[in-house]
């Protein structure tokens, strides 16, 4: 098969490293617009179950990535001058840097025989019309998803409260969150580990919020400073780090503060092109999911072409049995985002039941109860299945 994949991310290069394990004989190209080594953000993250799987089906490039992965078991939650808590976690976390993700996947893709293209645009599925199948992995702006959006049933929904993706040379011990009360409202971030040097750090609040501190006209590095001064307790006097002076030119010097847009298509293939990953669905950063979401997308894919001869067929094995999927992550997403949306409703409860809303806020039930009841529930819940427990132990 001649495949071309459009766009150079994760899901493309796994899915050809793929594609090449199961037949060496597939004719693949990844076409990448940007430059080698130029990406955004700053670290992704995997779980256990994830990596466990990466080493299942090719050993090489799971090893490469673990050994520059930096990794945590435990989560601390900082309430400004309330509290600090740290909570065992029962997977291990692990933090890896976007572009040295990429870089290890593209060299392990050229190895097996893929042509991995850089600076090389496509924006029209004619432009590689001799391809049998077209691998859209061109992200959340994907240009041949939008072609053909009412095809594919493409719906965004767009967040409430702005957020901006930095980076910092404070090295975390742990997954991290962090909430601050401002004389505009709450605050707060995220933050983890993805290497030696560096930490992914992650800023949300309200719209109100945002604008109150003066978010909304403040430059980068007035916008830097603030938010090192208001998250001191967890940076430690280390900087934030935004985006590169030539980036910044580009959006006027202002800081680079987005919307999270929540993407779903409710197909995800017409003729012989397919989406993958971000150009299919997106989840909300508050889960972590999107990395491992978007290669199992490629090993589904991998699975149906490899599964039917026929391609129609194929493509809509993959429709039917990926996209019920990832529905559940999805609800988490949707759910997660919501919480965050309605943090003063959680924030001010007893940092013991604040922190347990928080790990519950993929519930569906949370939002519709009261915060103080849903947690004596859960609270009774557990107790009573303590009690079963111990009284079964005992016949």
């Amino acid at each position: 098969m001649k495949v071309a994949c459009v766009g150079g991310g994760p899901a493309s290069l796994y899915f050809s490293i793929l594609m090449k394990r199961v037949d060496p004989a597939h004719d693949i190209t990844v076409y990448e617009r940007n430059p080698a080594g130029s990406t955004y953000g700053w670290g992704v993250t995997y779980w256990d179950e994830l990596f466990g799987y990466l080493h299942d089906v090719d050993p090489e490039s799971a090893r490469a990535i673990s050994a520059t992965s930096a990794r945590w078991d435990s989560w601390v939650v900082h309430l400004q001058d309330r509290a600090t808590v740290t909570i065992g976690h029962g997977d291990k976390g692990f933090g890896i840097s976007r572009r040295r993700l990429l870089a290890i996947l593209t060299e392990r893709a050229e190895s097996l025989g893929v042509r991995v293209e850089f600076e090389h645009e496509i924006a029209d599925e004619d432009e590689v019309a001799d391809a049998d199948l077209v691998v859209a992995g061109d992200g959340v702006n994907s240009v041949l998803r939008e072609r053909h959006a009412e095809h594919f049933g493409t719906e965004v929904v767009t967040g409430r409260n702005p957020y901006v993706w930095l980076g910092t040379t404070k090295v975390l011990d742990s997954f991290t969150f962090a909430f601050v009360e401002t004389a505009h409202g709450w605050i707060w971030c995220y933050g983890y580990p993805y290497s030696e040097e560096h930490s992914t750090f992650i800023v949300e609040c309200a719209p109100d919020t945002w604008r109150g501190l003066g978010f909304d006209t403040a430059n980068e590095a007035d916008c830097l400073g603030q938010l090192e001064k208001l998250f001191v307790e967890v940076l430690d006097g280390h900087p934030l780090i935004g985006r590169s002076p030539a980036e910044a030119r580009t959006q006027d010097g202002g800081a680079h503060w987005l919307h999270f847009r929540t993407l779903t298509n409710q197909t995800w293939h017409r003729g012989n092109l397919v989406l993958l990953g971000d150009s299919a669905h997106t989840t909300h950063y508050s889960i972590g999911a999107g990395t491992a979401l978007a290669l199992g997308d490629a090993a589904f894919l991998v699975d149906a072409l490899h599964g039917d001869t026929q391609l129609d067929s194929a493509l809509a094995t993959y429709d039917k049995e990926r996209i019920p999927t990832i529905r559940p992550s999805q609800r988490a997403a949707r759910r997660s985002a919501r919480w965050y949306e309605n943090v003063p409703r959680y924030v001010d409860r007893p940092p013991r039941e604040m922190i347990s809303l928080l790990n519950q806020r993929h519930s569906g039930v949370l939002p519709h109860v009261p915060p103080r009841l849903y947690y004596r529930a859960g609270q009774a819940a557990d107790a009573l299945a303590g009690l079963s427990a111990r009284l079964f132990r005992r016949r």
